[in-house]
């Protein structure tokens, strides 16, 4: 299985009394999500299923990938590891799964993934973890497949 995780790009700081999942994009935030969609749609599958957080940041960032996804409570910032791969059924899942979120959890679940311990990763904004599910010898494992920030593109 394919787990791809997409921090949202820039966003505006929150403005006092501004509920945090109202915060938009900045001009910044729109160019890194183009650049990281036009990636992303040359590499990824038809069949990824992609999720997004209810976050408006997140669904200005999935929007440019123009693709079907769908919004997850799940995924929202105050959500942790657990919920993240539960939503995306890993490692079961049959078709790769594309998770449009947040830092901390992003950053967490690609540590534990990665080397089973809470290991706080840090994505930049905008930037992608694809990660491969896989068994060997009757042992799961999985594989860094590629790591992308807006800003190499």
């Amino acid at each position: 299985m394919d787990l791809i995780l997409w921090r949202h790009a820039e966003a505006h700081d929150a403005k006092p009394d501004q509920d945090d999942l109202e915060r938009a994009l900045t001009g910044k935030g729109e160019r890194q999500a183009e650049r990281m969609a036009g990636w992303l749609n040359r590499l990824l599958p038809s069949s990824t299923r992609v999720l997004a957080s209810p976050a408006r940041r997140t669904q200005q960032t999935v929007a440019a990938l123009e693709r079907k996804f769908r919004t997850v409570d799940a995924l929202a910032p105050d959500q942790g590891v657990e919920a993240l791969l539960h939503a995306a059924r890993w490692p079961d899942a049959r078709e790769p799964v594309l998770v449009v979120g947040h830092q901390p959890t992003l950053g967490l679940a690609a540590g534990w993934l990665l080397t089973r311990q809470a290991t706080p990763w840090v994505l930049r904004k905008g930037a992608v973890l694809w990660l491969r599910g896989r068994e060997r010898e009757g042992e799961q494992q999985v594989l860094l497949h590629a790591a992308m920030s807006p800003d190499l593109l």
